[in-house]
């Protein structure tokens, strides 16, 4: 008997792979979480039946959500996660000797737990010294901080169930309190492709330009996210992010997917995607 893990992209489109072990099931407080091992895509996160991570495709996630804002500006020393518990982001982030602190808010425990367990090359960098993880509700944690973060990082999940407070207004502004004068904003964006998400790509470029001097939008190729099409965010009090330090050239990161050149276009967006955020 073969199984098949499958996403619902759209009322009339969804995505499968092949499955070769359901190797983990648990129902938290939270979500429902779940790993798989796939023939084409390697292990893969699930929760509440979405799509998460896989082995295969996660580095393009993780590296342009943390090597836009460190090219942008190198200085960044202290760094605000809000989910990221799969540890991609920090994978990525404790590359750079001159961050400090990265603090890390992620709501669910067990999804922490469950990724150190099955991604285990995904999850090092919790050891870091640098590293702090807390596991409370990120949109109440942020409210009690002003004017400190360097850059905040919203890794969440879609904007639904634990993640849904993550892509309302006031989290918008309260990431800007909590950030200081040279602050960043990053955040996944949702994919433009799709009717049914084009509203909130809509509705957060709105929200977060109402706080922040400067808010674009970029994209990437991610192959097993809906469409493949994908977006983040990038919020800034003085930078803009098509701009890249030439410092950043003297961290001699190694990267699989991006490179400045590849960041100067991902900032060039299509004209139907112009249309949406206008």
């Amino acid at each position: 008997m073969e199984l098949w893990f499958s996403e619902q992209h759209s009322d009339t489109a969804k995505f499968s792979m092949k499955i070769k072990e359901h190797l983990c099931s648990k129902k938290s407080e939270y979500q429902k979480i779940d790993v798989l091992d796939t023939y084409d895509f390697g292990r893969i996160l699930v929760l509440d039946g979405v799509l998460m991570i896989t082995e295969k495709d996660e580095f393009v996630y993780h590296e342009m959500v943390t090597h836009i804002p460190m090219a942008v500006n190198p200085k960044i020393e202290k760094v605000l996660l809000i989910g990221a518990g799969d540890g991609g982001t920090v994978s990525q982030l404790i590359k750079y000797k001159s961050i400090k602190e990265i603090t890390m808010i992620e709501i669910d425990e067990e999804v922490v737990n469950k990724c150190i367990e099955y991604f285990p090359n995904l999850t090092q960098g919790f050891k870091d010294e640098r590293v702090t993880i807390k596991f409370e509700d990120g949109l109440k944690a942020v409210r009690k901080i002003n004017n400190y973060y360097d850059l905040i990082i919203v890794d969440s999940t879609d904007p639904f169930g634990p993640g849904e407070g993550l892509f309302a207004k006031e989290f918008y502004g309260n990431c800007y309190n909590a950030l200081n004068e040279n602050g960043i904003l990053i955040n996944q964006h949702e994919s433009p492709f799709y009717n049914q998400y084009k509203d909130m790509v809509t509705k957060m470029h709105q929200r977060i330009s109402n706080f922040f001097e400067i808010s674009q939008v970029y994209q990437a190729h991610i192959p097993t996210y809906p469409s493949g099409h994908w977006l983040f965010g990038f919020a800034s009090k003085k930078f803009k992010g098509d701009v890249i330090d030439d410092s950043w050239k003297n961290f001699k990161i190694e990267c699989k997917y991006y490179n400045e050149d590849l960041h100067k276009g991902a900032f060039a967006l299509p004209n139907y995607v112009k249309e949406l955020i206008k």
